[in-house]
């Protein structure tokens, strides 16, 4: 049986995903116990508190089929936003919607628009549907082009995606530059506002969240995956116009989020406090990890995300880089397939990854 024939040609080029190093896995190949997991933009603080009892409660009726719209936790994410239910919709995690969104909105050799350096899980869902993808280089300071997006635009474009802040760089358009590409996208072109960083980002003094300038073209897409610290419950939302949120329910995976993950969600998402706590130890990562960098002449960029760019010089010092650190229990992320080959991102972690990064990469140097 020849199976590269039976597959269509858009399916025969892509690669699949390649995931970090578990800890468990870098354990038993390195025969480490101390292991700073700082590769994959996950919540190294853990949840909330409050999120076991409510799994453990759903888990009562897990015979049961979930709520195909997650009802309660719908109506949280609406009150809060300031919008009505029937503009929100939950799936398995964001990517899923970016998955519904390229199977709702697409015809036969329409075109999508975004950076050549930004969230690989789009460039995957378009590859997926053989979507043609109009990559715009990102600035010299690592932002989105906005004129360069928009001079991609043509006839056959059926959206532009943008991850604000950014993955992998955390960078992220300012509000004046956000409102412009807004402004003057087609109105039957639809704008991908990917905010998976929101929570980290929203206190920014110039940072715009999509929520607040609002068209009827722009869909916002959020998670709980970052800030809410519930990855492995793969949960994330989108808000939109009515319209769209309608079409978007027709191709949605029907039973998805499962129960367990809806409830788990709903629990984190009352726990202010736990967000505050996430919040503070990403910022004082952060600074943390300029300073150290400053201090050893490294180049980074400046993010509003959980995570900080390293920038080297080539590609195989990013390799050698990453395995080095590697081999001393410190998982971190090259992003070559984010189209960014000697550039490392490292996740902000506890107060103890963070000294157990700084104590490597100084073995190292």
């Amino acid at each position: 049986m020849n199976i590269e024939k039976m597959l269509p040609e858009n399916i025969q080029k892509l690669k699949p995903y390649v995931a970090g190093k578990t800890i468990a896995e870098v354990k038993k190949e390195y025969g480490l116990d101390r292991i700073s997991k700082l590769a994959s933009n996950e919540n190294r603080l853990g949840c909330s508190s409050y999120v076991k009892d409510a799994v453990l409660e759903a888990i009562k009726e897990i015979q049961d089929y979930p709520d195909p719209v997650a009802g309660k936790l719908r109506r949280a994410i609406a009150d809060r936003n300031g919008v009505n239910e029937s503009e929100v919709i939950l799936a398995a995690g964001s990517e899923s919607i970016i998955s519904i969104l390229c199977r709702t909105f697409f015809k036969h050799d329409e075109n999508a628009v975004t950076a050549d350096a930004t969230f690989v899980g789009f460039f995957v869902q378009a590859g997926v549907r053989g979507i043609e993808l109009k990559k715009v280089p990102v600035t010299d300071n690592y932002v989105f082009d906005v004129d360069g997006i928009l001079n991609a635009i043509d006839e056959k474009t059926k959206m532009v995606y943008l991850a604000n802040p950014n993955n992998p760089t955390g960078t992220y358009l300012n509000g004046d530059e956000y409102r412009r590409l807004v402004d003057s996208i087609p109105e039957n072109v639809l704008l991908i506002a990917d905010e998976a960083y929101y929570e980290y980002a929203s206190e920014v003094e110039d940072y715009l969240p999509a929520i607040d300038y609002r068209k009827e073209n722009v869909i916002i897409l959020r998670t709980f995956s970052k800030a809410y610290g519930l990855a492995g419950f793969r949960i994330g939302y989108a808000i939109a116009d009515e319209q769209l949120i309608t079409e978007m329910l027709k191709t949605k995976l029907t039973f998805e989020p499962t129960a367990p993950a809806q409830a788990a969600a709903l629990a984190a998402y009352g726990d202010d406090q736990f967000l505050r706590d996430s919040v503070k130890v990403v910022k004082e990562g952060r600074k943390r990890l300029y300073d150290f960098f400053e201090r050893n002449g490294v180049k980074y960029v400046k993010s509003i995300s959980n995570s900080v760019m390293m920038i080297l010089e080539t590609e195989e010092e990013a390799v050698d880089f990453t395995q080095k650190m590697l081999e001393q229990g410190v998982i971190l992320r090259r992003i070559n397939a984010f189209g960014l080959p000697n550039c490392v991102r490292i996740t902000i972690g506890t107060e103890q990854e963070m000294e157990h990064f700084e104590e490597s990469f100084m073995n190292i140097l």
